[in-house]
């Protein structure tokens, strides 16, 4: 299975890629996603992502690459914004089909991660008419580091305890 993995300078329709990736994989019993947009408020008047960009799509490929790797997945959908972005334009779609819903609950947890806090975008926002630098989180960071162990050893772990508790 291979995964779709975008990078687009240009808006982007949301909702209908989300239906097109859904009717793709019919057989899916677990279809997950996530939508980042540009937030409104907090005087927020623009977003920028700027990219390095031999780097940018090749290293989104290689991520969805690694979800596929972790989990049984029958589809993989990742579509990222660069450029500058109004208030409500979507930045981030990802979007995770597999035959039970667990594994896309992880893959897309995987995917966002690793996009928002390891990613190859710096993030710019315009308030009250001037820019200014956004760095990632400490939340963000540690949000990542929950992925520096082989996750399918711990989900594997509670699943054989859960499957012995069950044996008489």
């Amino acid at each position: 299975m291979a995964a779709d993995v975008r990078l687009l300078a240009e808006p982007f329709d949301a909702f209908a890629e989300l239906a097109g990736f859904t009717a793709a994989y019919p057989e899916a019993g677990g279809l997950v996603s996530f939508l980042g947009q540009v937030r409104a408020g907090d005087a927020v008047e623009a977003l920028e992502l700027r990219h390095y960009e031999p780097l940018t799509l090749p290293g989104m490929e290689a991520l969805a690459l690694s979800a596929l790797a972790r989990w049984p997945l029958a589809g993989l959908l990742a579509i990222h914004r660069c450029g500058e972005m109004q208030p409500g334009d979507p930045i981030v779609l990802v979007a995770a089909a597999a035959r039970h819903r667990r594994d896309a609950f992880c893959a897309a947890d995987f995917m966002m991660d690793h996009l928002k806090s390891e990613s190859w975008f710096w993030k710019r926002e315009k308030a009250g008419g001037s820019w200014r630098w956004v760095e990632p989180r400490d939340e963000d960071r540690a949000d990542l580091k929950r992925w520096q162990t082989d996750f399918a050893d711990p989900f594997e772990q509670q699943q054989e305890a859960v499957a012995g508790e069950k044996t008489p």
